[in-house]
């Protein structure tokens, strides 16, 4: 009796006997039912090629009936019609005990004879487009309706019965599940199957945490109990930020503008360091909207080295350059907007590890071609700095969970609280100035002048340290420029946090700072103003902070 047209021993023979292939099972019988269709016609037509009875159901099995292709409904196998808008139609034991059943247990070949039940031997299931439903900005209503049950129901028991049966949740799957049967005579092995039953556990978890975590948005809980996050692997990374430290780069699903959505378009593959830095080098010029005019971020270490606005993105460049060369050295370059040949040209006078930007004109991808080993990422756009977000710290036993900084002021948001006003260059600068300092590590001092840092000093265990340093880096740069004065004389400060204590500002001073921007809030704020005021600094408060640990 052919298998699948009847209950009884016969799906016995789903499971070969010979001794050197005990992990062998013969896929005799399948159930297609997708919502993505893509390559379903295909597979369908492969399968029936090797003899496999295939049950589908609604769009899944009208599409295949279409293409010639002969599918016997899961409404006749379950002797129940499709109910409830679809809600109800594989929710069956028809169908699950045909995928539970384990066909070396006598108890339950017992109970498929007895209830007519027979054995499924491959799942093929894509479920509601749940993700696109919410990223496409679905009301309520409709996202509910985009939750899938029955799909998930028979996955999870698919996978669960991994022995006896292959499930199959990716389309990208559906080629190797061809091949693997081709090189078995119709069936596969044990070792195959454990891993689609893996991916197929992922897929059901990552599709409840989408819908957890759009309920919990949904129903304005900032802190639930319970929190799930899920990726789908995007490369895997020769090691880590180090050699000894196996690596991998997921993405999470998200069209945020990036280094995941990025088009790579030559040099070698990018590294965990890479990703994570290019990544910091963009969110950094995204700050500065290409209607504000170009804009250039060099980083290095996750930190910028060197931020610059100008009439042109090779003036940015110079100017980003300029303010710290030996960092700039190796480092990633972000563009705000299309990169032109030009500026191509300047920047591979240096070596640089990425270049990231929106796009590239032809021109400059030819100048870089010359540059094999240096990479060059567009992206079709920035990211939007004030859009919500959340970012994700592990820590010992747990992880740390908050909203992606996107904290953004303007000029009317500042408070002055010295005897001189800023001038209204100054104010522009120190907008600016906050901007960067946004993306430095804490504790973060920078300098800005015209619209360009002179001087970063970042991730000190004192404010006053990396105000030194970033005063001295300012320095150094006029001396390998050969100019007279610190690059910091005439210059404005921004600190990420308030001046606990006079000393950080006066140091700013000396610096050759005129005008100050910081949160405000220390219980010595009094003394830090008449500091200022005593120094002729300008200086205003935010109310805001930017740690960035």
């Amino acid at each position: 009796m052919r298998q699948g047209q009847g209950a009884g021993a016969s799906f016995m023979t789903t499971k070969l006997k010979r001794a050197d292939m005990t992990d062998l099972v013969a896929v005799r019988r399948a159930l297609l039912s997708v919502s993505d269709k893509t390559g379903l016609i295909a597979l369908g037509q492969a399968l029936a090629d090797m003899g496999v009875e295939i049950l589908s159901t609604g769009g899944s099995a009208k599409a295949l009936r279409e293409a010639g292709i002969a599918v016997k409904d899961v409404a006749e196998v379950t002797q129940f019609p499709e109910m409830m808008d679809g809600r109800v139609k594989t929710l069956h034991p028809a169908v699950h005990g045909g995928l539970l059943a384990l066909r070396d247990n006598k108890d339950h070949v017992a109970a498929m004879t007895a209830h007519g039940i027979a054995p499924i031997d491959l799942l093929v299931v894509n479920l509601y487009p749940f993700e696109a439903t919410v990223a496409a900005g679905a009301d309520y209503d409709t996202c509910i309706e985009n939750i899938d049950i029955g799909g998930p129901a028979m996955i999870r028991a698919a996978a669960k019965n991994h022995g006896f049966v292959n499930v199959v949740v990716d389309v990208q799957d559906y080629d190797g599940l061809l091949a693997e049967m081709q090189a078995h005579n119709g069936a596969t092995t044990l070792a195959f199957r454990q891993k689609l039953a893996q991916v197929a556990y992922a897929r059901t978890a990552a599709y409840d945490a989408a819908v957890s975590g759009w309920m919990a948005d949904a129903l304005g809980e900032a802190t639930p109990r319970r929190r799930a996050v899920a990726g789908t692997l995007a490369q895997s990374l020769r090691y880590g930020e180090n050699p000894h430290q196996a690596a991998a780069f997921y993405k999470d699903g998200s069209t945020r503008q990036g280094v995941s959505t990025a088009r790579q378009w030559q040099g070698k593959e990018l590294s965990y360091n890479n990703i994570n830095d290019t990544d910091a080098a963009f969110e950094m010029v995204a700050e500065f909207a290409p209607s504000d005019g170009p804009a250039v971020a060099i980083i290095k270490h996750a930190n910028p080295c060197g931020v610059a606005r100008r009439a042109s993105l090779l003036e940015a460049y110079k100017a980003a350059y300029h303010c710290d060369q030996t960092s700039a050295f190796g480092g990633i370059v972000a563009l705000n907007q299309i990169l032109d040949a030009e500026t191509a040209e300047e920047i591979v006078k240096v070596f640089t590890e990425v270049v990231i930007a929106p796009g590239a004109s032809d021109a400059a991808k030819e100048v870089f071609a010359a540059k094999k080993n240096l990479r060059l990422l567009t992206t079709g756009g920035l990211p939007d700095v004030t859009a919500a977000g959340r970012t994700w710290r592990q820590v010992s036993g747990g992880y740390l969970v908050q909203d992606r900084d996107n904290g953004r002021l303007d000029v009317a948001d500042l408070k002055v609280v010295t005897k001189r006003a800023p001038t209204p260059a100054e104010l522009a600068d120190l907008i600016f100035a906050w901007r960067v300092a946004k993306h430095v590590k804490s504790n973060a001092i920078v300098y800005v002048k015209d619209l360009a840092t002179v001087g970063i000093g970042a991730g000190q265990m004192s404010r006053v340290d990396s105000s030194r340093i970033a005063a001295r880096k300012a320095q150094d740069m006029a001396e390998a420029l050969g100019l007279p004065q610190s690059l910091a004389a005439g210059s404005v400060v921004a600190s990420d946090a308030f001046f606990p204590f006079a000393d950080g500002l006066l140091s700013a001073a000396e610096a050759g700072a005129k005008a100050v921007i910081q949160p405000g809030g220390s219980m010595r704020d009094d003394e830090v103003i008449a500091a200022a005021d005593a120094a002729g600094l300008a200086m205003v408060f935010t109310g805001m902070r930017h740690f960035r640990h």
